[in-house]
């Protein structure tokens, strides 16, 4: 293996603010936006395993399954162990991404629709952007923040209107959700500037074993799963799709453009989760859903277009 594919070179880790080539920002954008693809089919697949899973045995099940692929890719290629000074940031990812925001949308899922859970997590670019720049200095430009807000406005706005003016506990586990994902987005997008990006989440997930395992074990002691077509099919995408090729591109984006620029990309989410809603589910959507997804495409455009 190349010295500068182990996870164990003594690099510091850092996010670069602006990018080196435009075929780099390029290629970055596109890995970003296919990471964003598969994360807007989760809610919905999350949904048809719903039907044959509880929601406690759903996550553990998706993360015993997604850690094998990722633990199997790992030995295949020889993959040294990380070094110490990555081991806490991949913990945060691994409670971030792998534990926390697949429990807490899992739990909201089974009281809220595909479609409203959706657009409520439109709030995580803004989430993510705001952790990041926090957490490793970057200074967004304020055209990109009025931007952003403007997106989380509009995510606010129909929230607020879909509950009748007061939260529900699936908006309270959503936006639990979106602060325990953003942490671990930000982590794992500082973590893929020093190693290669599916080893960030392919360490995370086997980091998690010890947990999800037995976890796994009690969950399907207890709870008998109802296997069909769809309960099959979702816990399948849930664990390959989003759990682990989902974040293999979008750590690789974020590496490439950064992290506040990567994350606003996901305002597109919550337009194609409403998309697949319907196609897959036959679900309602009420008119401000759509608008407030194109609201939001709106201003995508104008934080990628933002001066770093």
């Amino acid at each position: 293996m190349r010295a500068h594919d182990s996870a164990t070179v003594p690099s510091p880790i850092a996010v670069s603010t602006s990018p080196t080539t435009t075929p780099t920002v390029r290629a970055g954008t596109v890995q970003a936006a296919l990471g964003v693809i598969a994360f807007s089919l989760t809610f919905p697949a999350t949904a048809w395993g719903l039907e044959g899973f509880g929601a406690w045995t759903l996550v553990a099940v998706r993360s015993v399954l997604a850690a094998v692929i990722a633990g199997g890719c790992l030995l295949a290629l020889r993959v040294p162990v990380p070094g110490r000074p990555y081991r806490a940031g991949l913990a945060v990812v691994a409670a971030g991404v792998v534990v926390g925001f697949p429990l807490l949308t899992t739990l909201a899922l089974e009281t809220s629709t595909t479609a409203h859970a959706a657009v409520v997590v439109g709030l995580l670019p803004l989430t993510t952007a705001a952790l990041s720049a926090l957490r490793t200095g970057t200074r967004p430009s304020r055209t990109f923040w009025t931007a952003a807000l403007a997106g989380a406005g509009a995510v606010i706005a129909f929230t607020v209107q879909q509950s009748g003016g007061a939260l529900t506990s699936a908006d309270l586990y959503l936006l639990a959700a979106l602060l325990v994902c953003a942490a671990g987005y930000t982590e794992g997008g500082r973590l893929a500037r020093v190693m290669p990006g599916w080893q960030v989440i392919a360490w995370a997930l086997v980091l998690c074993l010890p947990l999800t395992v037995p976890a796994a074990a009690l969950a399907l002691s207890y709870d008998t799963p109802h296997l069909t077509a769809h309960s099959v099919a979702g816990v399948l995408w849930v664990a390959a799709g989003s759990q682990f090729l989902g974040l293999v591109v979008w750590y690789r984006g974020m590496a490439a453009i950064g992290v506040p620029k990567a994350s606003q990309l996901q305002l597109a989410q919550p337009l194609l989760t409403l998309v697949w809603s319907v196609l897959l589910l036959g679900e309602h959507l009420p008119v401000a859903a759509p608008l407030t997804a194109a609201a939001v495409l709106v201003c995508i455009a104008v934080t990628q277009r933002a001066r770093s």
